[in-house]
């Protein structure tokens, strides 16, 4: 065999076991995710007061910016997003300071949430699909410069377009924010709905590429679940979202999924053992306030072990 026969040979080799070494190692890594929701409330929270341990990777998802206007009857924007979290106590500065106090933290922002002004249903409603990725390009970019971010969440919970041009909008405002290197990371928040996971589904079967962490709402379940049912829930997200690290997730609000006072824990723990555990992340930070973060820190010592 001649010299070049004996390098292509000796290259694919290289190749191969890079790519072994790769897909193989990753059962051996479990995930130390830990997310969080803050600044939907204005509960005069800062990040500091939240509770950080340093190993786990921390994910702070600013809540939220928002395609409406802020008035009266708040009216959609068209893609062109504003920041209705609390500016005050959780500003550019204090994101600079939380990224410089704990190198394993990084922030985002999330995209839209449940309502504005009051009890407005925050619909994705665009004009166009050129017009509505345009304006959200220009706008998400500004913001995440302003406030130094390092991802994004998509969390629209109601719809006024079909999930084609959800899907559609969406990715191309993804694929040029990661293309751009605006942002590092991406995730979705959808829940088990008719109408919601339609849009969400038809998002991931086009761009699931381009999403990092599906922030499945388990929550959005009704009250009273137990681990029984939310370990077959947590099959169905699986398998909807194919390929997807699927984070598992309770809220400290009133809403509904199973509690950590009713197996949560439990729960997440048979799937850490199952190798299946890709992160936890919790709704919100604002809720936990009043018990002193008493979850958050039980879900961080989960992860580390």
């Amino acid at each position: 065999m001649d010299f070049s026969k004996l390098l292509v040979s000796f290259l694919l080799l290289q190749f191969l076991f890079a790519n072994y070494s790769t897909v193989h190692a990753a059962p051996n890594c479990p995930s130390k995710l830990f997310r969080e929701y803050i600044g939907a409330e204005g509960q005069d929270l800062t990040f500091s007061d939240v509770p950080i341990n340093a190993n786990v990777e921390f994910h702070f998802i600013l809540s939220f910016a928002i395609d409406y206007t802020n008035s009266s009857i708040p009216l959609p924007t068209n893609g062109y997003f504003n920041v209705y979290w609390d500016k005050e106590n959780l500003s550019p500065y204090r994101v600079s300071c939380i990224k410089a106090e704990h190198p394993n933290v990084k922030v985002a922002m999330s995209l839209a949430g449940d309502t504005v002004g009051g009890g407005f249903n925050v619909s994705f409603d665009p004009a166009s699909v050129e017009s509505w990725v345009r304006n959200a390009i220009y706008s998400v970019t500004n913001i995440v410069k302003e406030y130094n971010l390092d991802g994004i969440d998509i969390d629209y919970e109601h719809f006024k377009a079909d999930p084609d041009t959800f899907a559609e909008c969406i990715g191309r405002l993804l694929y040029y924010l990661k293309r751009n290197r605006i942002v590092t990371f991406t995730s979705i928040a959808p829940f088990e709905d008719e109408d919601v996971q339609p849009h969400y589904l038809a998002l991931w079967r086009k761009y699931g590429h381009l999403i990092d962490y599906v922030n499945f709402q388990f929550y959005a379940y009704q009250k009273g679940t137990n681990v029984s049912q939310f370990l077959q829930y947590f099959e169905t997200q699986r398998g909807n979202y194919e390929g997807g690290k699927i984070l598992v997730s309770f809220g400290t609000d009133e809403s509904g999924g199973l509690k950590p006072q009713n197996g949560f824990f439990n729960a997440t723990s048979i799937l850490k053992s199952q190798g299946k555990l890709e992160g936890i992340f919790i709704w919100s930070a604002d809720d936990s306030k009043k018990d002193n973060f008493y979850y958050e820190k039980q879900a961080q010592d989960l992860l580390a072990l």
